[in-house]
């Protein structure tokens, strides 16, 4: 009895030191917004080399290779922070990007693939809706799908080709399942008021419903209660029945590379951003997991890894990494109840777990024993957003980390210099800021890393980006003497 008292005091303790200490986030800092870049600046296992092929990009996210082996960036044309610019497609050439061409106020761009002489593009849809692209080298554009949800905290995502078809990414309008105030503050709920998520298959709700301000100020002062799956300050009841339809969001989709009907692959994903197909031909997905904030914060609740299996349901909301989303209740906070009456679908368990607040983003495959790791998942961490996100007492991410897909060990491939952790500008170094993904070039003997650039963040949870700070990074591994 006496061992257990002395367990739960501590357990209290600790909570009640993490609540009362301040937040220290990579992007938390007052170091001058300012980009330079040094390769030695960066560590890589014994024998690979790091270089810059391309600086002064502005919000890049993607990059893909023409059959020659030239490299094509894209520049998303929005980050959180509501900042806005147009997206590009770029050919990079001796270092210096040449604009293939250029898309509308409709970002953020998150993904390309290359496939058959086209450029496949992912249009997050922030302003009118996502879209899936095809862009030939050109630069004459066709539109294969509209109408995605993308106007979100999440967007659309990928893509990646695989037998004939376009599978891409949905993430969820919110954190967790409810639209609340945290949505006022990135913006999108006073453009869209109605928006709320969609499920992909017919759901029955539990009748939870939660409180908040009334952040579009609509009942002179009075709280806003808000259900799940429904628009701000609309309450749910036990038993409603939210019918199923395609585009859904939090899934996976896919639609023929003709841009014919979409399809559903799975669902029940919070934010599935990155994905690739591995050398055995399945299917790999990254999720960004839910976020300490809104009227549903989740707490400790880290990205994962997943092989997509068809037809699955992956938890969300009400299942984290796998886990019932009762286990992830913040220190002190009230237990998070389901907002679903019935669980549609048997969770899987992840590949791999992926540190909390990482924002474990673009994801390859290793292919090539000359580069080493063949088989395994290189990963792109973007790097906490902290205090927006929820707090963290020291940076996380902010590096490129490779998985065994089979055993599931997570191991740091490239990471900065020096004895913390952290972006470049806050270490006062010229390596990595917030590497978003990565990509082995045609012959997977290079990984090339697409660097968002500087992200600031707020003590009260605001981004503020800083414009044609990204940059494109190349690893080789050094032939053998």
């Amino acid at each position: 009895m006496k061992t257990i008292t002395c367990c739960l005091l501590l357990a209290v303790f600790m909570a009640s030191c993490y609540s009362t200490r301040r937040s220290k986030g990579g992007g938390q800092t007052s170091a001058p917004a300012i980009r330079e870049t040094n390769p030695a600046d960066v560590v890589l296992p014994e024998g690979y080399t790091a270089e810059v092929v391309a600086s002064g990009l502005n919000f890049p996210t993607a990059v893909c290779f023409n059959e020659e082996g030239v490299p094509y960036v894209i520049e998303a044309g929005y980050s959180y922070g509501e900042v806005f610019t147009l997206p590009r497609l770029l050919k990079i050439v001796n270092g210096k990007a040449q604009e293939v061409m250029k898309g509308k106020e409709n970002g953020p761009w998150t993904g390309i693939a290359y496939h058959k002489g086209n450029f496949y593009i992912a249009e997050g849809g922030q302003k009118e809706g996502g879209k899936i692209l095809r862009v030939t080298p050109e630069g004459k554009q066709t539109v294969l799908l509209e109408g995605l949800p993308g106007n979100g905290d999440h967007h659309v995502n990928g893509p990646v080709i695989m037998n004939d078809h376009i599978y891409f990414g949905t993430g969820t309008v919110t954190n967790s399942g409810v639209v609340g105030p945290d949505n006022a503050a990135f913006g999108w709920l006073q453009r869209f008021p109605g928006l709320h998520d969609i499920p992909c298959q017919d759901i029955t709700l539990s009748g939870v419903n939660y409180e908040s301000e009334d952040a579009l100020q609509k009942n002179n002062g009075a709280k806003a209660v808000t259900g799940p799956y429904l628009p701000f300050d609309s309450a749910s009841s036990e038993g409603m029945v939210i019918k199923g339809k395609l585009p859904c969001t939090g899934a996976i989709l896919r639609v023929p590379l003709q841009g014919k009907e979409v399809q559903l692959v799975a669902w029940g994903l919070r934010n599935p951003y990155g994905l690739a197909e591995s050398p055995e031909g399945k299917l790999y997905v990254t999720e960004n997991g839910a976020d300490v904030r809104g009227s549903r914060p989740i707490w400790g609740c880290g990205d994962v890894l997943w092989e997509v299996t068809e037809g699955s349901w992956y938890g969300w909301p009400d299942y984290a990494e796998g886990k019932p989303i009762h286990l992830f209740k913040r220190p002190g906070g009230k237990p998070i109840r389901k907002v679903l009456q019935q669980q549609p679908g048997e969770v899987p368990k992840p590949v791999a777990s992926l540190a909390v607040h990482s924002s474990s983003n673009g994801i390859d495959f290793s292919t090539n024993e000359a580069f080493g790791w063949k088989g395994e998942a290189f990963i792109a961490q973007f790097g906490d957003m902290a205090p927006g996100v929820g707090k963290v007492l020291a940076p996380v991410g902010f590096r490129v980390v490779r998985v065994n897909v089979a055993s599931g060990s997570v191991e740091d491939f490239m990471v900065n210099r020096g004895k913390k952790n952290g972006p470049a500008s806050r270490l006062g170094t010229g390596g990595l800021e917030r590497p978003v993904s990565v990509q082995f070039d045609p012959n997977g003997q290079s990984l090339y890393v697409v660097d968002f650039g500087i992200l600031q963040m707020t003590d009260d949870g605001q981004s503020r980006p800083v414009q044609n700070s990204g940059v494109l990074w190349k690893i080789t591994k050094k032939a053998a003497l």
